[in-house]
């Protein structure tokens, strides 16, 4: 049997392990410490008194690759852009910023909802995980949407998608980990998610607006607010918006001249500063302990999928299946952005049966060289690509591309996370309450990646302008 038809045997082992519940690192890694075995035996003729050998080799590859690619210092990034997060919100900063937006745009219709979307993506800038966001708005801003009169699904929903914005704006870990994966700058592609996530918050108040203008009573405006009570308001809800421009001056040095730093040291420097801001506010032993704790499970949770993975990469390398994917779809008879919609709704499937890291870490290894071989290979030039950029900055929108369609998985059933978070935030919401609460936001998704498809520029101004 050759290489890439195991790979494709185990390849579907692996999926009926996910689809039967198992989690996706210990399904990816199983699968490819088997599909790994079998290769090796396959080379030594399948002779019994060998398969002992493959075991071994196999054994070796299996604990080599993770610890060899987990030590990569840039993934340091995760636990210090959650930590900063959770400090943030023992801070108080999360409900200053909301506060903040409530008293500017709650007099629009759907305002509540409006201030709502535009507290997470500030609350994005500062921290890189879409639970942890989902959960400290699940607290504060679902409440005072049920004060005015909001449906409580609607009001989940609008917590749920709006958590899924920290996916894109930067610090976002799951940013980090594409850059990771595909090897491209991490500084870059950060700075590529400010634009496109900030585009994707206006879209989602866009649609509220457009709700509660067609829907009556759907959600009412909140008035009342002087110009003297909204000033009165930005000064606790500034620390935020200093971080992140503490985080941005320290790695990308906009004045000129050489970063201050790397964007690892700039993650430590931005958690330092919201640990002050945390102390400064009071924050007691219990509270810092707290977001030490969920720091640590959160990026537990996400090197698990990582370290699981690896090992499944490894693999698909010995199947030879990357580079079989991408020949296919090189020689596919149709225009390359007809392919890579199609590529891109395979990922809105995908979602349904697996986590938005899970996904990207698993597929990314075999997608990505398919879609830079698409636009004509890593090195080529804007004028001679097929989608109208070079390499690298097919790299980049691609990044954003995919990271746009894992906050979409967040939020899709049966598996989107952040609504099971909502729900577990809640006690008088279950899981359905919330999916149907998020269905409207799959028009704005399906909206704002069209656009993103149709319009680059929206992602690559910034990244190029570095």
């Amino acid at each position: 049997m050759e290489p890439i038809d195991i790979g494709l045997i185990v390849s579907g082992i692996m999926l009926v392990f996910v689809v039967l519940g198992m989690r996706v690192a210990f399904a990816a890694a199983i699968a490819g410490f088997i599909g790994i075995v079998w290769i090796f035996w396959a080379k030594f003729g399948y002779a019994p008194d060998k398969f002992g050998k493959a075991l071994t080799v196999s054994i070796k590859i299996a604990g080599q690759v993770p610890h060899s690619k987990m030590q990569t210092q840039v993934l340091s990034l995760i636990p210090t852009f959650i930590l900063i997060g959770y400090l943030a919100y023992y801070a108080g900063l999360t409900r200053a910023l909301f506060e903040a937006a409530k008293r500017w745009v709650g007099w629009l219709p759907g305002g509540l909802g409006v201030a709502t979307v535009f507290a997470t993506a500030g609350f994005a800038a500062v921290s890189g995980a879409s639970v942890a966001t989902s959960a400290v708005f699940a607290r504060i801003a679902i409440p005072e949407m049920l004060k005015v009169g909001y449906d409580k699904r609607f009001a989940a929903g609008v917590v749920a998608a709006g958590g899924t914005l920290a996916s894109l704006i930067p610090p976002s870990a799951i940013l980090v980990i594409y850059a990771i994966i595909v090897e491209q700058d991490v500084g870059k592609l950060l700075l590529a998610g400010f634009v496109p996530g900030a585009f994707s918050a206006l879209i989602y108040g866009g649609l509220i607006v457009a709700m509660a203008l067609v829907l009556p009573n759907f959600g009412p405006p909140v008035g009342g607010y002087s110009w003297g009570e909204r000033m009165r308001s930005l000064p606790p809800a500034l620390p935020i918006f200093f971080v992140v421009f503490v985080i941005i001056v320290f790695i990308y040095n906009p004045f000129g001249g050489d970063p201050f730093g790397t964007p690892t040291e700039g993650g430590a420097l931005g958690a330092f500063v919201v640990f002050l801001m945390a102390l400064a506010k009071g924050m007691r032993w219990r509270q810092f302990r707290d977001a030490l704790l969920e720091t640590a499970k959160l990026a537990v949770m996400i090197f698990t999928i990582i370290w699981g993975v690896l090992i499944y990469v490894r693999f698909l390398g010995y199947a030879h299946l990357p580079k079989a994917f991408s020949d296919w779809i090189s020689a596919l008879d149709q225009p390359p952005i007809m392919t890579l919609i199609m590529i891109l709704l395979a990922y809105a499937v995908l979602g349904m049966f697996m986590d938005a890291i899970g996904m990207l870490t698993l597929t990314l290894p075999v997608v990505y060289p398919a879609v830079m071989a698409l636009n004509g290979g890593e090195n080529v030039l804007a004028a001679d690509s097929a989608f109208g950029m070079s390499g690298p900055m097919c790299a980049i929108w691609f990044g954003i591309l995919v990271v746009k369609m894992a906050e979409f998985c967040l939020i899709t059933p049966p598996i989107g996370l952040n609504c099971f978070v909502v729900a577990g935030v809640r006690d008088d919401l279950s899981v359905q309450d919330v999916f149907r609460g998020v269905m409207p936001f799959f028009i704005a998704d399906a909206i704002t990646i069209a656009l993103l498809v149709a319009f680059p520029a929206i992602v690559l101004w910034l990244p190029s302008l570095a």
